[in-house]
C-alpha cells in the first residue's frame, strides 16, 4: 500500500503545508538579508568587496551540498534528514544572529546553507511519498510547493525591511528559530517514516569534490564582476572548480556506491527536465534581481515600496502554480507546458527590456512583469515534476538533490552573466539613470534569451507524456499509476 493511500487525507495535506513551509524558508533565507546588508556591514565591519558573502556563503553551501543531502535522504530516510536539516538551520540562524564579527557571521550563514541542503531534497522526497501514487494530487501538491518559493522570496524582501527598520538586523536570523522548533515538533507526527530504501555507504570523497568544485565555480562567477573577467584569479579559480567537478565525475564512474550514479541520467526525461530547471533559474533570478534594482535606483522606490511593487507578480505566480498550471498540464501535458511557459517568460523579459529612465511602474513594469510571472508559473511545475518523478523510487532523494542543484546553479550562473552584461552597458554608473537603464535593459534581454534557449532545448530533448498523466510517469511505470515512492 502506498503512503499516500494509507495516510489520512487531512494529515497528508497538513504535511504538505509543512513541506511548503520548508521551501518558503529556504528561499526566504536567500532574500531576507538584502535590505539589512548595510546595517550588517556597519556593525560587523565588512568591506564592500566581502559584503556579498553574507549572501554567497549560504548559496555556496546550499548548492554545493544538495547532492549529498539527496543521497543521505535515500540512505537514512527523508524524515530523519528533514528534521536534521531544521536542527542545523536553527543552529546556524542562532550563530548568524549573535555574530560579533565577520568570520562568525559567515560561519553562521554557511551552517544555514548546510541545513537548507538537507531540508530541500528530503522535503521533495516526502512530497513524492505522500502524493506520488495519485498523479492529479501530485500535480496539486507540486503546485502548492512551487508557489511557496516566490512567496518566500517576496516575504524575505518585506520582512527584511520591516525587521531591520523597526527591530534590528539579528532578528532576520532569529526569526528562523521558532519556525524550526515548530517543524521539529510537527515532522514526527505528520511525515511518513519510510523512505530509507537505499543501502550502502556515503561517498565522502565525492561529496567533498562536488561541493568544492561547485563552490569554486560559483565563487569565480560572483567575484568576477569585482576582480575582472580577464583576471588570472577569476580563471584560475574557475579552472580549479571545473577540474574538481571533472574529478567528481571520474569518481562517480569508478565507484561501486557513488554519491550520484551517472546511470540516473539514462532515465528518460530526467536530464532534459533538469536542463529546463537550470535555464529557468538562469532566466528568472536575474529578472527578479534587476527589476528590484530598476525600481529602487531608477524609479526611486525605497526598499519597502519596492517589495510592494513585486506583490502583483508574486500573487500571479502563486495563482498560476496552484490553479492554472495543474489544469494546463492535465490538458496539454508537461512537455508542452514547460516549452510554452519558457516562451511566455522570454516574452515578458523582452517586454521589460523596453524600460525607460523616466518610466513608471504602471507602464514599464507591471504588465511585462505579469507576463513573465505567468511564464514562470507555467514552466516551473511541469519541469520540476518531470525531474522528480522520472527517477526510480529508491533514487527519489538523489533526483530531488539534482533538480534543486540545477536550479540553484542556474540561478548563480545566470545572475553572474547578466551582472557582467549590465555592467558593460552602464549599470555600474550609480546616479546615471540612462546608463543604469541601458544596463538593466540589457540584463532583461539577456535573461529572455536564456529562457528562449530553454524553450528550444525543452522542445528538442523532453519526451512527450500523455496529457492527464500528471507531471510525468516514473521510468518503467504506466503513466496512470504515478510514482511508487513510499510503497
Amino acid at each position: 500500500m502506498s503512503v499516500s493511500s494509507a495516510a489520512p487525507a487531512a494529515r497528508r495535506w497538513w504535511a504538505l503545508a509543512l513541506i511548503a513551509l520548508a521551501q518558503f524558508m529556504v528561499i526566504m533565507d536567500t532574500s531576507i538579508i538584502g535590505v539589512a546588508l548595510p546595517r550588517i556591514q556597519e556593525d560587523l565591519g565588512f568591506s564592500q568587496g566581502d559584503l556579498s558573502w553574507v549572501f554567497n556563503a549560504y548559496v555556496v553551501a546550499f548548492g554545493g551540498l544538495l547532492l549529498l543531502g539527496g543521497r543521505l535522504s535515500d540512505l537514512f530516510g527523508a524524515r530523519r534528514l528533514f528534521g536534521a536539516g531544521w536542527l542545523i538551520l536553527l543552529v546556524g540562524s542562532a550563530v548568524a544572529g549573535a555574530a560579533g564579527n565577520v568570520a562568525v557571521e559567515l560561519t553562521g550563514r554557511a551552517v544555514q546553507g548546510v541545513g537548507a541542503a538537507l531540508i530541500a531534497p528530503s522535503a521533495l522526497t516526502l512530497l513524492m511519498m505522500l502524493f506520488g501514487a495519485n498523479p492529479r494530487e501530485l500535480t496539486r501538491a507540486l503546485a502548492l510547493y512551487g508557489a511557496a518559493a516566490p512567496a518566500g522570496g517576496t516575504a524575505g524582501v518585506f520582512l527584511g525591511g520591516v525587521i531591520t527598520e523597526y527591530v534590528s538586523w539579528p532578528w532576520i536570523f532569529y526569526l528562523n528559530i521558532p519556525i524550526a522548533v515548530l517543524a521539529l515538533v510537527a515532522a514526527p507526527v505528520l511525515m511518513p517514516a519510510g523512505g530509507a530504501g537505499a543501502r550502502g555507504s556515503v561517498d565522502v570523497l565525492g561529496a567533498l569534490t562536488v561541493t568544492l568544485g561547485l563552490g569554486g565555480v560559483v565563487y569565480a562567477i560572483v567575484r568576477a564582476p569585482e576582480v575582472g573577467w580577464a583576471s588570472a584569479r577569476t580563471w584560475g579559480v574557475m579552472a580549479a572548480g571545473l577540474m574538481l567537478l571533472a574529478v567528481f565525475l571520474g569518481f562517480q564512474a569508478a565507484r561501486r556506491e557513488p554519491l550520484m550514479p551517472l546511470s540516473i541520467f539514462r532515465t528518460p526525461n530526467l536530464g532534459a527536465a533538469n536542463l529546463a530547471q537550470l535555464l529557468l533559474g538562469g532566466a528568472w533570478i536575474p529578472m527578479w534581481f534587476f527589476l528590484n534594482l530598476y525600481l529602487q535606483q531608477v524609479l526611486g522606490y525605497s526598499a519597502f515600496p519596492s517589495g510592494a511593487a513585486l506583490l502583483p507578480m508574486t500573487v500571479l505566480i502563486m495563482i498560476g502554480m496552484v490553479a492554472l498550471a495543474p489544469r494546463a498540464i492535465g490538458r496539454f501535458g508537461p512537455k508542452a507546458m514547460t516549452v510554452a511557459g519558457l516562451v511566455v517568460l522570454a516574452a515578458g523579459m523582452g517586454w521589460l527590456s523596453f524600460v525607460r529612465p523616466d518610466g513608471n511602474f504602471q507602464v514599464d513594469v507591471l504588465p511585462a512583469s505579469l507576463v513573465a510571472a505567468l511564464g514562470m508559473s507555467l514552466a516551473f511545475i511541469p519541469s520540476l515534476g518531470t525531474a522528480i518523478s522520472s527517477a526510480r523510487p529508491e533514487e527519489g532523494g538523489l533526483a530531488s538533490g539534482i533538480v534543486n542543484t540545477s536550479y540553484q546553479v542556474g540561478s548563480a550562473l545566470g545572475l553572474a552573466a547578466m551582472t557582467a552584461i549590465a555592467a558593460v552597458q552602464g549599470a555600474d554608473e550609480p546616479g546615471n539613470l540612462p546608463a543604469l537603464t541601458d544596463g538593466f535593459s540589457a540584463a532583461f534581454l539577456g535573461a529572455g534569451l536564456i529562457a528562449l534557449a530553454g524553450a528550444v532545448l525543452a522542445a528538442v530533448t523532453l519526451r512527450s507524456a500523455r496529457p492527464g498523466s500528471g507531471p510525468a510517469a516514473p521510468s518503467g511505470l504506466p503513466a496512470e499509476h504515478g510514482s511508487k515512492a513510499g510503497r
